[in-house]
This record gives C-alpha cells, sequence and structure tokens, in this order.
C-alpha cells in the first residue's frame, strides 16, 4: 500500500502523487494530514520551510473541497507573489484529476479586474496575498463570507513584512465557523496572537523543536575584515564549482550593488528586490529557475517565495536584523531532504551574533578560513578535468577533426593536455598570484615556490584523492573512511574538502608514508583510489572558533548536500565554446552573463540607503580570472 494511501488520501489524489514521483510522505504531510481530514478542526503547525508544508494543507483541502459547487470555500493566505503563485500551481497539479476544481492567484503587479473576473467564472480555492486580498475584498470583487477553510501559510513571515492589521481584516470578513489551518516556521508573538483571536482549541503539530533550524542544513561562517567581504564572497563562490545559491543582503541598495558587481566580475548573478517591477521579478526567478543564474542576490522580503530544487549554498552576505530571519534565509537550501550549505559573512565585531543564532536555531557554527588562490587554482583545475572527462561527444566536430589535427599536429598527449588545460589556467594562476591571501594565515601561499617542498613530521601535509561526492562522499563520511582505512585517530586527519569527482585532506608529515602506501591503490567497491601530495599544504592544522571549539577547517561538498552531485548540468549554456579574446585580462567568476556588465564599485562602498544604487565610471581594467574552467559567453559591448 502507498504510504500516502495510508495517511487516507482518496483515489484522485493518490493519482497525482504518483505523477509528481512522491513516495514517502514528509514529517509534517504524516502528522499534519490525516488530523485534518478525520476532523474538522483549527491547526497550528510548526516546521521548517522546505519540509513540504503545501502538500500538507493542499491534500486535505482538495480532499474536503465540494467539486460541484463553484462557490469559494476556501482561502489561502501567502506573503509574496512568488510563493501565491507557486502554492496556486501546486494545487493544480495536486487537483489535476478532480473534475472541476478550479483555483486562482491574486495577488498584486497584476490586473485585478482580470483575477476578479477568474474568480467570478468560479474558483473554489483562492490563493492570496494579503494586500490584494484586502483591496478586492473593499471593492467588493470577491466574496469570503462563506468560506470553509482559511490557511495562513508562513503565518510568521507575513506579519515580519507587516501583514497584520491587513491579515485581522480579512479575517474577520470570514465565518467563525470556518476552520483555520496556520502554517509557520516559527511562532512569534504576532502570530500567536493572531492564533488565540481567530482559532478554537487548535490541534498542534511540531517538526523538530520550535523555531530550530533544519537538521539537512549544515552552517558556517568566515570572519573577514569588511572591507574583503566582497572579495569573500566571489573566493567562496569560486572554491565551490558547482555553487548554485541566494545571497542574502540587508537593503535593497547593497543587493543591487553586490549583483552588479558580480555580473562586472562575469559571474551569472542577478538581483531580487522590491524595486523591480512583476516582470522584472517574473523574468529574474524564470532565469533562476533555468539554472541561467547561478547567485541569485535577494532581500529577505523578495526571497520569500523561492521554492527552487537543489539549491547548494545560501550565503548571508549580511546577517539579518532579526535573529529569527536567519532562519528563514537557510531553509532555502537542504530542501527534501537534501543537505546543503548556509554560509555566513562576518566581521570580528559580530562573532556574538553567531552564538546567539546558535541558540535560536539549536545548531552549531563551524568556523571556516577562506580559501587561499592556489587552492582555489587547484579546485578548479580538477574541476575542469572531471568535466571535460565526463564531456558527451557531439559527433558533428568529427567534419572539423582533420583541421583541428593538422594544427595540432606533432603535439604529444602530455603537450596537448597541459595546452588545452592552460588555456584558462594560466590566466587564473595569474591572477590569483597577485592576490592576497584572506585566511588570516601567515605568508602568501599563492607566492609559494612550485617546486615540491620537504616533508617533515610535524608539517601538514595536503593530500589529492580521486574520489568525492560522486562516490557517495560528504566531509564527514569522507574523514571517517579515511580514519578507519589508516588507522588513525580524530584529529589525525583534517582540513577534509570534498568536490564532485575528488577530494583533498590534511594528515600531520608523519603519516605521509602510510597515506601513500595504504591508499594507492585501494579497491573501493572495484574503484582503485590513487592519492597524491598537494603542493600547497592546505594551512594550519586547526582553528579555534570563538567559544574555544574546533573548527577543523574542513568544507562541505561543494555540491551542498552530499551524496551524489548534480555534476553542474545546469542544461545547455548559450556560451560559444572557446572564450572571447576581447580582453587579456584575467576573470574571476565562472558563471559568465550575458548582460551588458555594470560598472565596478570598490569595497565597502555599500549604504544601507533603499535608493537605487549610484553608477561609477572606474577603470575596467584588473578584471579577475575566470571562476570555472569552462567557456565564456561573448558578452555584448558596454554602452558608452
Amino acid at each position: 500500500m502507498n504510504k500516502f494511501e495510508q495517511l487516507g488520501l482518496n483515489e484522485s489524489l493518490l493519482l497525482a502523487i504518483k505523477d509528481l514521483g512522491f513516495e514517502n510522505p514528509s514529517e509534517v504531510q504524516e502528522k499534519a494530514i490525516p488530523v485534518l481530514l478525520e476532523q474538522n478542526t483549527d491547526l497550528v503547525a510548526l516546521a521548517q520551510t522546505g519540509t513540504g508544508k503545501t502538500a500538507a494543507f493542499g491534500f486535505p483541502l482538495i480532499q474536503k473541497i465540494d467539486a460541484e459547487n463553484r462557490n469559494t470555500q476556501a482561502l489561502i493566505l501567502s506573503p509574496t507573489r512568488e510563493l501565491c503563485l507557486q502554492i496556486t500551481n501546486e494545487i493544480k497539479q495536486y487537483s489535476k484529476y478532480v473534475r472541476g476544481l478550479h483555483t486562482v492567484a491574486v495577488y498584486g503587479g497584476a490586473s485585478i479586474t482580470e483575477q476578479a473576473r477568474d474568480v467570478k467564472r468560479g474558483a473554489q480555492i483562492i490563493v492570496a496575498t494579503p494586500g490584494r486580498m484586502q483591496d478586492m475584498i473593499n471593492r467588493g470583487l470577491v466574496n469570503i463570507k462563506n468560506i470553509n477553510f482559511c490557511i495562513l501559510d508562513e503565518a510568521d513571515e507575513m506579519l515580519n513584512m507587516g501583514f497584520y492589521e491587513d491579515i485581522v481584516s480579512i479575517l474577520s470578513d470570514t465565518p467563525d465557523e470556518k476552520n483555520t489551518w496556520l502554517f509557520s516556521a516559527t511562532m512569534p508573538a504576532e502570530v500567536a496572537r493572531i492564533a488565540k483571536k481567530f482559532m478554537h482549541e487548535p490541534a498542534e503539530v511540531t517538526v523538530g523543536t520550535k523555531n530550530s533550524g533544519s537538521a539537512t542544513v549544515s552552517h558556517e561562517f568566515y570572519c573577514v575584515n569588511a572591507r574583503d567581504r566582497y572579495e569573500a564572497l566571489k573566493r567562496l563562490a569560486d572554491a565551490n564549482p558547482d555553487i548554485f545559491s541566494v545571497v542574502f543582503c540587508r537593503t535593497k541598495r547593497d543587493t543591487q550593488a553586490v549583483a552588479e558587481k558580480l555580473i562586472e566580475d562575469g559571474y551569472n548573478a542577478a538581483a531580487l528586490h522590491g524595486d523591480l517591477s512583476q516582470a522584472q521579478r517574473d523574468g529574474v526567478m524564470k532565469s533562476f529557475r533555468g539554472r541561467q543564474i547561478q547567485m541569485l542576490v535577494a532581500t529577505d522580503v523578495a526571497a520569500r517565495g523561492i521554492d527552487v530544487d537543489n539549491i547548494t549554498h545560501v550565503v548571508n552576505y549580511q546577517l539579518p536584523d532579526e535573529i529569527e530571519t536567519y532562519n528563514h534565509r537557510s531553509g532555502r537550501t537542504g530542501r527534501a531532504g537534501k543537505l546543503g550549505t548556509s554560509i555566513v559573512i562576518i566581521t570580528k565585531s559580530e562573532l556574538r551574533k553567531i552564538s546567539s543564532i546558535e541558540r535560536i536555531i539549536q545548531q552549531k557554527f563551524v568556523e571556516k578560513t577562506i580559501p587561499s588562490g592556489i587552492e582555489i587554482c587547484e579546485i578548479q583545475l580538477l574541476h575542469l578535468a572531471n568535466k571535460i572527462k565526463d564531456t558527451e561527444v557531439d559527433h558533428e566536430i568529427d567534419n572539423y577533426l582533420p583541421a583541428i589535427n593538422e594544427v595540432l599536429d606533432g603535439l604529444s598527449k602530455e603537450e596537448l593536455i597541459k595546452k588545452m588545460v592552460s588555456v584558462e589556467f594560466n590566466r587564473f594562476i595569474n591572477y590569483y598570484k597577485k592576490k592576497r591571501d584572506l585566511s588570516g594565515e601567515k605568508g602568501e601561499r599563492s607566492e609559494r615556490s612550485s617546486e615540491p617542498r620537504e616533508i617533515r613530521a610535524g608539517d601538514p601535509v595536503r593530500y589529492f584523492v580521486n574520489i568525492g561526492s560522486r562516490d557517495d562522499f560528504d566531509w564527514m563520511q569522507l574523514k571517517d573512511f579515511l580514519k578507519e582505512t589508516l588507522d588513525l585517530g580524530r584529529d589525525d586527519v583534517f582540513k577534509v574538502d570534498v568536490k564532485e569527482g575528488f577530494s583533498f585532506f590534511n594528515t600531520d608529515g608523519e603519516h605521509t608514508d602510510k597515506v601513500m602506501s595504504i591508499l594507492n591503490g585501494f579497491d573501493l567497491n572495484g574503484r582503485r583510489i590513487n592519492v597524491e601530495i598537494s603542493k600547497n599544504d592546505g594551512g594550519s592544522r586547526e582553528r579555534r572558533d570563538h567559544n574555544g571549539r574546533s573548527g577543523g577547517g574542513e568544507r562541505r561538498s561543494s555540491g551542498g548536500f552530499g551524496g551524489r552531485s548534480g555534476g553542474g548540468s545546469f542544461g545547455p549554456r548559450k556560451e560559444g565554446g572557446f572564450r572571447s579574446e576581447r580582453s587579456s585580462a584575467p576573470r574571476e567568476g565562472g558563471f559568465r552573463s550575458d548582460r551588458n556588465a555594470a560598472p565596478r564599485r570598490e569595497p565597502g562602498s555599500f549604504q544601507r540607503e533603499e535608493r537605487a544604487p549610484r553608477r561609477s565610471a572606474e577603470s575596467n581594467s584588473d578584471r579577475p580570472a575566470g571562476r570555472s574552467f569552462e567557456a565564456a559567453k561573448n558578452r555584448r559591448p558596454r554602452k558608452s
């Protein structure tokens, strides 16, 4: 028997569930659905973003709706236009086999007359933002005086956005005998006040601990100088070649400024904030869902309703003013049981906030150091090698092989590989040789000699190994595997960094012979392990965070959710196969934008105003090196 069938769902819903590929209900679904189906009750459900709350109230709502009655029977309120549209689409998918059931989205930024016309044609379920719903009630365009169900989704965020009065007014226009279902990630005082005022002895469902963070999200922070915050953001993106992320800023101005700088520096980035028109917001979200944008820079308000699969990282470029908001941010990743990473970039003066967040989410942060330039170059080089290895050959290229072979005639296999990889690697390594290390460690790793160094017993040694997340390792699993295989202590393996098809780790020099002799040739489920000594040492053996905890410097898998990574397969890319020779300046940022580049800003120039950022006309000569070693898009000429 299907596990959803055990919850009491009818045949039409089970057919839709099968089409959607759902196999097992999430915890909030397993707890809420039977209660809502079996009882006519109010409900308060506390669960983190990304735990399947829409289905938790959507399935029982559809089953209880009378599809033959064309009057409005249910109202779902959500905080943003994006979330309103998302819920509407999901309800339509769930009810695809229920004949005669219609769901209409009501939100600002679209024609109110068209929305009123859709409701009048017969909409048993209305999904609405509070502001537009109140407007339609005031104009007499909708009647909710006889509804049977009212659902408040993301209730805490609606109240954080200032919709308390609208919600109270809307609920006051509904019948007292209706069922009210309140779903929220946290339970601040205003949400409790709504529940007390409009709900009668509600049933309670809690997934995890109240206000706690998701168990599928790991939390890490990087402490940098304030002037280095933007440079740190770029290096963290560079150290994770397959990053697909939301970057959070506090204000619209900062959001726009950071997005413009990322675009200028060659990343596929875009801003999402309240000053954008609805058409612009829709265009940005369409590009983000299509993986044409890999770094979406957003304000907290604008990001509500972002429900995009496989976001690997949430980056807190600036911490939110309210600690509870951090929970909403981190909930963008680690969804549907997958692992994700929440990154915080802070200055020393903000360290105390980390402890405050830890108390709220009841999870610990790991302190890490910004990767050095040479580490990033090594990661990117191996990422390129894996990408080349996994690339499927389009045999249209056979037509060009005779001419190509003639040009490359006389080159050995080794020479050809070196030259091919150096096309991108040269500009990348040359850029980082000029850059200082942001990790706070002494010495410039990027300027170290490429000659093999003498390995001494007390020195840390960094290794490259040809296994990674595609072999179902995350950093913790790989560390455990290495400790057991090499018979080492818990602190003898450190700075474990798992990528898609390869990884790095450190031991002290005294263990080098054991590592090389045992691991080289080791059979891992039919795969032969190869380990080599990396030319950079991976830095200090251990760092301690501000609370004295051991951080170990270990970073999560670049894919962000362990297991098998997506491998960077973001769909067809628009760029050509070879990078343009327009500029010989190296570039940092592998996700190239096909937009006109915005003028560069100096770090630290952000202000807390909400006005649109002022453009400067600074030089563009010191462009950083290409972030991933992929071909770049032909950029349109910049307007003068």
